[in-house]
């Protein structure tokens, strides 16, 4: 089956770094407290579809590059996100990345997902990358870049 190609980017994006045995957030043990908070409530956000959520976590920049080969702004990125028939049902998260310095992070690695987009079930594996910003003293995701994976 193929994924919306919107909706491929938007679970990339919700996988950062999601090898925690909860499955709907990543392990951020050993990043910054502030960070690993932020990068928590992106990934329940994400699962939860929360638009005010996602609201607060992305910046009002925000770009994704998604699988389609096009970019996503912040606005068409929680529309898809939040749409009726799309739902993540399990992540995994392989060969993690991450690299932090005072005001910014990449947070990164390789995600197998099951889910259903549309109305119809699939599983995808995708390698992504997502940079943080420490904006105002809060962090937020400025940009994201997933691929598929065979």
């Amino acid at each position: 089956m193929r994924l919306s190609p919107w909706y491929a980017a938007a679970l990339a994006a919700l996988i950062a770094t999601s090898a925690h045995a909860d499955k709907e957030i990543g392990d951020y043990s050993g990043l910054p407290k502030d960070l690993a908070d932020a990068a928590t409530a992106y990934d329940l956000a994400q699962f939860k579809a929360d638009r005010k959520a996602l609201e607060r976590v992305l910046a009002d920049d925000y770009t994704l590059a998604g699988t389609s080969g096009k970019n996503q702004t912040k606005a068409e990125f929680i529309a898809e996100q939040t749409a009726p028939g799309n739902k993540t049902l399990s992540v995994d998260v392989h060969d993690q990345v991450s690299k932090v310095w005072s005001d910014g992070a990449v947070l990164a690695g390789l995600v197998d997902a099951k889910g259903v987009s549309q109305g119809k079930e699939f599983t995808f594996r995708g390698r992504f990358v997502d940079v943080w910003a420490k904006r105002n003293g809060r962090w937020q995701v400025i940009f994201t870049q997933i691929h598929a994976v065979p």
